[in-house]
Formats: structure tokens, sequence, C-alpha cells
């Protein structure tokens, strides 16, 4: 890759989630900012107010009128505009949501329009018809738009039934086609979710993984006294269950399990992170008078590296109908830290292609609750050492943060200048 490709561009970003949001699409689309920042680059951010993933708008925010923040010397603009935020996020309140958020954040495109324009335009998605915003601008003020996928949102909707009319999921899916066949770059996560993409439309599909900061996120020697300080024996096994707790993870199905393994006084359930399941799942739990499974809030990233390096075992768990529209960003930081990711995955999968492939975890089927009993208690008393040491050696191969994002700039800003390694990396199937 060729030195000088990263030039002083003004890099506009429109997308319902950043920074200071912990989790999920906001965590790497304020990491993203950040380092764009650091190598120099103007950018301006269109957003929303933190708000996820306990869906209440975090404080100071009010969220009740449009806020500007300038940050880094004046190389951010953020722009927060107000939206609905549901407090039980169900799917028509969902709709609501990103339907409020359309039209406030048209205010603020709309404003754009009459100042300096952006060469480089970053939508992402899900909400997926953020990207007619990001046409309305470029057909103004020009620039280039990769519309980058996260979530396969509409799929996803259907399957979790939000979408149940089939005329309704056939017009979402013309007006998303209609985005991919205009926008400059298209782009995505993980390679099922590439594959999927790939059917709506003929063109190349750019893979632009999740990331990890590897020196912050690393495997520790001293896991003993870390149980220690968290409260719990040295020779207990800890089962951690850390992100988002909301309905596509099926985190339901732990509390029995839990309530079978009581006799295993050693092995300890810990869900840590915040969600609109999480009481529901609390009530669950109390109901079953478990002493076993114990809930922790969402930790602040001076902790987070011990709470990983705490636990034994790393649950990775997905719904059958969300295989390939998701992909849990969770995994990259239990790659990082070393730890023994158990995944419920299935054959034909990205997901399960990648930990099979490169031996890095333990892969079961998804929704087998027996299966994934047996492989709790086979990951407390067997030795998968090989698994976590590979883990880490894909972490920082594959994951390192600043090669994904230099060569995904260096495409999209300067794409004849792009060597073949680069190429390579992003995986274009026509490249």
């Amino acid at each position: 890759m060729k030195k000088d490709i990263v030039a002083k561009k003004k890099v506009l970003i429109l997308g319902i989630n950043f920074a200071p949001e912990l989790t999920g699409i906001g965590k790497y689309t304020g990491e993203m900012v950040d380092w764009l920042v650091e190598k120099d680059y103007d950018v301006t951010m269109v957003t929303s107010f933190p708000y996820y993933p306990n869906w209440s708008v975090q404080k100071p925010y009010s969220g009740r009128t449009y806020k500007k923040e300038t940050e880094k010397d004046g190389k951010l603009s953020i722009y927060r505009c107000p939206m609905y935020v549901p407090a039980v996020p169900s799917g028509g309140r969902r709709v609501l949501q990103e339907l409020t958020f359309l039209l406030s954040s048209f205010v603020v495109i709309f404003y754009l329009l009459f100042k300096k324009g952006h060469q480089q335009i970053f939508i992402m998605a899900p909400p997926f018809h953020l990207g007619f915003l990001g046409l309305f601008y470029r057909f103004f003020k020009g620039g280039k738009i990769d519309y980058h996928i996260h979530d396969m949102q509409i799929e996803a909707a259907r399957q979790l039934k939000v979408i149940k009319a089939d005329i309704a999921f056939k017009v979402l899916l013309k007006f998303e086609k209609y985005i991919l066949n205009r926008v400059d770059y298209v782009s995505t996560i993980s390679g099922g979710m590439k594959a999927k993409v790939q059917k709506k439309v003929k063109r190349d599909i750019i893979m632009f993984p999740n990331w990890v900061d590897t020196q912050k996120l690393f495997p520790l020697n001293n896991r003993r006294g870390l149980k220690r300080s968290w409260g719990y024996q040295e020779d207990d096994k800890i089962i951690l269950y850390s992100g988002s707790i909301g309905e596509k993870q099926g985190l339901q199905s732990l509390v029995p399990i839990a309530k079978s393994m009581e006799a295993y006084r050693f092995i300890k359930f810990v869900i840590c992170g915040i969600g609109p399941y999480k009481e529901e799942l609390m009530k669950l739990a109390a109901d079953a008078k478990l002493t076993n499974i114990s809930f922790l809030p969402l930790q602040p990233l001076d902790q987070f590296n011990n709470l990983l390096n705490m636990a034994d075992v790393h649950l990775v768990l997905q719904k059958k109908n969300a295989a390939d529209l998701m992909l849990p960003s969770k995994l990259t930081g239990i790659l990082s830290s070393g730890g023994l990711a158990l995944v419920t995955a299935d054959p034909g999968t990205s997901l399960y292609q990648a930990v099979v492939d490169h031996k890095m975890g333990v892969v079961i089927p998804s929704e087998d609750d027996d299966a994934l009993r047996d492989a709790i208690l086979d990951c407390c008393i067997s030795d998968h050492t090989s698994e976590t040491l590979k883990g880490r050696w894909y972490a920082e191969k594959y994951l390192n943060k600043h090669q994904i994002l230099s060569n995904v700039m260096s495409y999209v800003t300067e794409p004849s200048l792009v060597d073949q390694n680069t190429l390579k990396y992003l995986d274009l199937s026509n490249a």
C-alpha cells in the first residue's frame, strides 16, 4: 500500500449509533472516527444521542433537541439529532424510532448542503434507509458513498417476525436494491453477509470487518487473582456472557441450563451488560432461585480486559434464524484477550466457518440446549489452550484496526493506487 494514499480529506458519516456507546455499531463507528481524525481527516458525524444498549438516552444528554459538538481541535463536528427512543423496543416501535431519526437527520443533511462538501461519505446501516440521505447529499455536493452493512436488517426483521406481510418485505427489498445499485461502494463485515448481499446486486462487495485493538485487549496471566478480585473462588470456572441482552441472543436458555448444573458448584455463570431483556432474564433467574448465576452492569473500558481474562469460557450465542444476518461483535474481543469462545453456529454460516477453519474455539449447533450444557461442562474440564492461542493469533493477523481501516480508506479514496495485497485483503470478487 502506498504511504501517500491517506491525504487531507473531509469525511461525512451518517449513522444512528455513535460514541460514547460502548457496544455494537456505535463502538465501531466511534473508533473509526477517532482513527480518521488521528490520520488528519476532517470528519462530520451526523448521529443521534447515545441510547444503546439500555434503550434510554444517556446522561448528561436529554435528546430533546438538536446539539452540535466540536471536538479534536476542530477536526470533528458531531451533529446529534433528536429521535423517539422506545423503552421496550418492539418491532413497531423500532420502525417509529428509525423513521423519526430519518426525518430529524434530513434537517442536518439539508443544512450541510450549504457548507463545504465532503469527498467521502459513509452510511452505517442499519437503518438501511439512511442510504437515501446519502444519495440526496451526493446529488447536490458530490463525493463517493460507501454503504456499510453491519446487519442484514430487512431479512432479520422478517426472520424475527417484525415484518409479517410479504408485500412489505418485497417493497423494502426493492428500496434497498435501489440504494445498493446507486452508491459508489458497498461493504459489509463478514463473508456470509457478503455472499447474501452479492445475491442482491451484481457488483463488488468490500470486506470491511469489525476490528479489535489488540494492544488494549490482550491475554493476562493472573486469572486466579482476577477471580478473587471479582468475588469468586480461585478454582471456580466462570462462564461469561458479555454484551447486549436482547431477543436475538436467546439467553433465556441459560436459566434452565444453570439450574441443571447446580450440582457443579465450581461452575458460575456471569451475565454482563444491559439491554431490553435483562430485567426479564433476572426475573427468570430469581424465580428459579439460582445461586450460580449473577448479573453485572456494562463494564468501563479500563476494566473490560480484566473481565474478559477472568472468564474461563465465553458464550457467543446466536439464534438459528439470525445466522449470517449479523455477526456478533463480541467475538473480536474474546479472541484478542485469549479467551475460549463457545459459539453456537451451524455449518454454512460465516461464523461457523471462521471458528472451525482456524480452530479458535468450540462450535455447537444453534438452539440446542443439551449440546450447550454438555459443551459448557467439557470446556470447564478439558484443556483448550490450543484454541485460545490460535484465537489470539487470528486477532493479531486479521482483526488489526489500523490495517483494516487503512485498507478500506485506501480503496474508497484512491482505488487506482491500491496494490494487489490490499485487494486480496478486501476480498473483491472481480478486482
